[in-house]
Formats: C-alpha cells, structure tokens, sequence
C-alpha cells in the first residue's frame, strides 16, 4: 500500500544495468592492481593540479600531461594537439547566429602508421573542469581502443562506455561537474545566458559512475562531494544508497583481470 511513496530510482534498469556491464569489462581488460592499488580519485585542488604556466596552450600542455599521469598513461605516446578556433556567433550587437557550428571539445585518433593524436578546442583553456573532463574522455578513448573484447552493446556504445572509462580512470568528479552547464556571459556590447553539455552521459548517469568507482575503491562520500556542484552531492548520496542495498559492487568486485591488447580507429566527443 505504500509503494507509491518510494522514490524513484536514480537510473533506469537499462541504464543500471549498461553501467554494471561496462564496468565488469573495464574491470576485465583494464583492472587488477591498476585500479585497486593504484588508481586515486583526482580532484580539482593544487596537489594534482599544480600550475606553472600562464599562456592558454602552455595550460591546456600541462593539464594535458597532468591527466595522462592520473590515469596511469604517462608513458602512452601520443601527440597533443590544438583545433582551430571556432566561429564567433556574435556578427553585431543584437545579432547572433543560431545553432553556429561549433567544433567539438576533443578528438581521439589512432593514425595506420599507429600514431595516436588527441586534439582540444582551444576555448578549453579557460574551463579547467571541462578541459580536464575532455582529456579524460580521450585518454579513455587510447586505453579501450586496446581491448580485444568490444564494450558492452558493441562499439557503437564506445563512446557511452568512454565516458564511465573516464570515471573509471579517477576522474568521476570532473565527468560529473562538466556534464552540463549554464552560465551568464557579459561583454562589451551584449549579455544573456549560456548553457553547454559535455560528452555522451547525464548528470545522473555520472554520478552513478562515480558511486560505483567509491564503493569498488573504498573511498568515502564525503571526500567527491566536498567537490561536486550542490545538487550533484545529493544525487551521489543517492546513488551511493542504491548501490547499498543492491549487491552490485559485490558482484562487481569477483571480476577477474585477463588483460588484452588491439588497436581501434578514432572517435570524437
């Protein structure tokens, strides 16, 4: 009789149970002592952020280099590099083009002379959480394109599964925060407001991730959530109750290591 008065479930079961089949083939092909032992939940402070540089690039160069060794790829070749500014929408004060073009945050591509190149949008450099988020994806991107096994759905969810491997990787805070946006721009002749959407999962979707990579690692709630925007802590403590009561991470952590390696092609986010 009192079912009604249950609240609803973070995620749907489709949704849930895609999450649990991608994490059980993350933990397949890329776990082991590498992520039990090893992998830290990257946070948005100096100790794993520290800045040394005052020019766009030399940032976007240096949180570049700063996400490959969070992810335990400091050693992975690939080449960095910068896409071409994007239009400006703007063409005069009361004037602006609608649905302008905009190229995307990041690309990943695996060359057939096996050169991996990563590429930002340079609009990054002035939006640490996304461009962190961004490098993230990508670097995800280079580690799953090296599993034999395709993920959960096929590679059509690739980039699906790219953005839990991102969270996978520690950097579930970032995934989160940058998922969506909404600001107030100001400039010399106009003003209103922005929203913008980064990468291929919800909000909700990221904190689910994000529980998940707590409960397999031990890691405290309190310890994201002292970093997430406002409404996102609630909804962390939320997923964090469902997995609880779940046995999902149970089932999650009898997942046995047995690496592989393939090269895949490229993909953009």
């Amino acid at each position: 009789m009192l079912s009604f008065f249950k609240t609803k479930p973070l995620l749907s079961q489709s949704d849930i149970e895609f999450q649990v089949a991608t994490f059980k083939w993350l933990l397949k092909n890329f776990g082991g002592d590498d992520f039990y032992k090893t992998t830290e939940l990257v946070l948005p402070t100096k100790e794993y952020f520290p800045s040394k540089v005052d020019t766009a690039e030399g940032v976007a160069s240096e949180t570049f280099e700063a996400v490959k060794k969070h992810a335990g790829l400091e050693n992975w070749v690939c080449k960095l590099e910068i896409q071409e500014e994007d239009a400006n929408p703007v063409v005069a004060p009361t004037i602006a083009i609608q649905n302008a073009p905009t190229s995307p945050h990041g690309t990943f591509q695996a060359t057939e002379e096996n050169e991996v190149v990563i590429t930002y949008n340079p609009a990054l450099a002035s939006q640490p959480t996304q461009l962190v988020a961004t490098f993230a994806h990508e670097l995800a991107h280079y580690l799953t394109a090296t599993s034999k096994e395709e993920p959960p759905g096929g590679w059509e969810n690739w980039e699906f599964a790219t953005d839990i491997a991102a969270t996978f990787l520690g950097f579930g805070v970032f995934m989160a925060n940058s998922a969506f946006s909404f600001s107030q721009y100001t400039n010399s002749d106009s003003q209103g407001w922005k929203s913008s959407r980064n990468g291929y999962l919800s909000e909700s979707e990221h904190i689910y991730a994000l529980a998940i990579f707590n409960e397999l690692k031990g890691i405290s709630t309190a310890v994201a959530s002292g970093h997430l925007k406002p409404h996102l802590k609630k909804l962390l403590k939320k997923a964090q109750k469902e997995l609880n009561n779940s046995g999902i991470v149970e089932e999650l952590r009898a997942i046995t290591f047995a690496p592989s390696s393939h090269i895949a092609g490229g993909e953009h986010v």
